[in-house]
């Protein structure tokens, strides 16, 4: 599919499409790769808040207008808010990155991300943020804050290691290398690489499959795997009979059994 950008501002923004259930959220200013901004940190988390809040929504897929997913951080823009210690997204919206800052809240429904062409430093810490990514195969990466004397803070420190083990996190966060898809994808930084021009198609697809989805079940199943990779299997264990009970009386409940018994797909209403 094609997106349809609207004439971004100089410092950038973010655009937002409705497809049915989902919910496209475009990174758009292509004239700078894609830099990151203040204002586009703080529309991003506006549209992430707007999938969690609206009932209607169910998936979102966060792409990239122009050649390239983003070339990172516009430095010049973003280095006094680093210097005073402060985050360009306001408290009390859903933080995109997704590991718990005080004040802030957590997403729970799914993101699935499609990056292209370069895709460094934050890029890589939002979709390592995300659930699900489809990488073009013309990707390149690199998490180079060290070669600017900052660190990665958006969760690459975190995330890296989860994914891939200790040495491979140190390797590229230490050395800022650049590497391509297929690294990113034995690394298990991305789950699907496609053709450059087929990512957001398969991006799509996926998250129009999730939506497909009983709603309520969805938002369980993501936030029990979440749980058990950051509290530990046994904390994600506790909440087996408790949300299954709640789950089970829910109307998509039954809707999966009668559609079950009348052999038919299901049609269900996120209650």
């Amino acid at each position: 599919m094609t997106a349809t950008p609207t004439t971004p501002p100089a410092e950038g923004c973010i655009d937002t499409q409705v497809l049915d259930h989902v919910l496209l959220i475009g990174i758009n200013r292509p004239a700078k790769r894609n830099g990151w901004t203040p204002p586009m940190f703080r529309q991003l988390a506006e549209a992430y808040t707007r999938l969690d809040d609206d009932p209607a929504l169910r998936v979102g897929v966060l792409h990239a207008f122009g050649d390239h997913f983003t070339a990172g951080l516009d430095l010049p823009a973003v280095a006094e808010y680093m210097k005073r210690g402060e985050k360009a997204v306001p408290q009390g919206l859903v933080e995109p990155h997704d590991f718990g800052l005080p004040g802030y809240r957590r997403r729970s429904k799914p993101m699935v991300v499609a990056v292209k062409g370069i895709c460094f430093t934050v890029g890589i810490e939002l979709m390592l943020g995300a659930d699900i990514v489809v990488a073009a195969d013309n990707c390149r990466f690199s998490q180079m804050e060290v070669q600017r004397g900052i660190m990665a803070t958006g969760g690459a420190t975190l995330r890296m290691a989860e994914r891939a083990g200790l040495g491979n996190a140190m390797l590229h966060l230490l050395t800022a290398d650049e590497f391509d898809s297929a690294e990113a994808l034995r690394l298990n930084f991305v789950q699907r690489v496609v053709p450059a021009g087929q990512e957001l198609d398969e991006a799509l697809r996926i998250a129009q499959r999730i939506a497909a989805q009983a709603p309520l079940a969805v938002v369980a199943t993501r936030l029990n795997v979440i749980k058990a990779i950051e509290q530990g299997p046994l904390a994600a264990v506790e909440e087996f009979i408790p949300v299954q009970q709640r789950l089970a009386n829910s109307e998509d409940a039954a809707e999966g059994v009668r559609s079950f018994v009348e052999r038919r797909p299901a049609r269900f209403s996120g209650r």
